[in-house]
């Protein structure tokens, strides 16, 4: 008999003050990364998919972005300087307000 199955993890890498999208506070969101692993007799041997995500702490919005989103959002959290995918204007943050 053959046990398998999946296990995910969940990393906080950063928390940012950025607008939000849904309520428009400029409030902190955390930044995270979700791992799902496939574990074969309980050891997670490899991961199959990892995901990125912000959430608002004062409405609970979650906004999934891109794993360069997410670099850049940590640089910029870092202090260093952040640029958006076309690499001249600054990534300020992962929500469009309606």
């Amino acid at each position: 008999m053959i046990i398998f199955g999946t296990k995910g993890y969940l990393y906080q890498l950063a928390i940012l003050t950025l607008v939000c999208g849904r309520c428009g506070n400029p409030a902190a969101h955390t930044l995270r990364k979700r791992v799902t692993k496939f574990t074969l007799f309980f050891v997670p041997l490899f991961p199959f998919s990892t995901k990125y995500a912000t959430q608002c702490t004062f409405c609970g919005a979650e906004q999934q972005v891109t794993r360069e989103q997410a670099e850049q959002l940590q640089a910029q959290e870092a202090g260093g300087q952040a640029y958006g995918p076309s690499g001249q204007q600054p990534y300020q943050q992962p929500y469009q307000r309606p």
